[in-house]
């Protein structure tokens, strides 16, 4: 599988598996691709500029993808980041490998790391309850990504069920189709919903948490203003 533990640069991981935080020193003359408002720290010889992966024209769509460029400039730099989602932070080495991110994973990559969209299809994206489109990350280099709180990491050999809320990232290789878990009553009473198959042999990163369950468990508990 074209993943490796090896790195192009110097990073650490900070708070694990609640709160991470990403530090990376950026070589002189590098340049470091970073997801947009993500940046926390850095060192004044760092210049940023803001590139937009996908075109205006596919903007309206919500398949583009902001991207701050970090490059340091007259010796090397360090940059702070922090993801928005509390949660834990992955690294992974591609070596002319290909890994799909549900479109709010992305944190930051190389820049020999190619970060582009990739579309569903209404079927799989509707019914998934996340984006219509993922982030395809390939090429050779660094690739950081985050989650909702912390990160499992899954070797697939034949097939794995995984609820959709809870999919982070997979390897190319693996085909997936959505589904439901039970009948339509499972579907609205039993707090399951759509469960995405894999097939195949590869790699699946899962989060422990999800954000629609955290909004059905505070629900009881917010303030509702009464009516005069």
């Amino acid at each position: 599988m074209p993943l490796t533990d090896q790195s192009d640069v110097e990073y650490r991981i900070d708070c694990r598996p609640d709160f991470g935080f990403l530090t990376v020193q950026i070589p002189g003359g590098e340049t470091l691709k970073v997801e947009a408002s993500a940046m926390a720290t850095m060192d004044t010889n760092l210049k940023m500029k803001t590139k937009l992966r996908g075109g205006l024209g596919r903007m309206l769509t919500g398949e583009s993808i902001f991207v701050n460029e970090f490059t340091a400039e007259n010796g090397p730099a360090e940059i702070g980041i922090a993801p928005p989602a509390p949660g834990s932070l992955e690294h992974v080495y591609l070596d002319d490998g290909v890994i799909f991110l549900q479109n709010s994973a992305f944190v930051a990559a190389g820049m020999d790391v190619n970060i582009e969209s990739k579309w569903q299809g209404f079927i799989k994206g509707f019914f998934s309850g996340e984006s219509l489109f993922l982030i395809r990350c390939s090429g050779k280099g660094d690739l950081w990504f985050n989650t909702y709180g912390a990160i499992v990491e899954i070797d697939v050999n034949g097939g794995y069920v995984v609820d959709t809320g809870h999919i982070v990232a997979f390897t190319e290789g693996l085909e997936y189709d959505v589904s439901r878990i039970g009948g339509y009553k499972s579907l609205f009473f039993s707090g399951e919903g759509f469960v995405c198959r894999f097939s195949g042999q590869g790699k699946v990163w899962i989060q422990t948490r999800k954000v629609p369950a955290l909004a059905s468990w505070v629900r009881p508990y917010r303030r509702v203003q009464k009516k005069n």
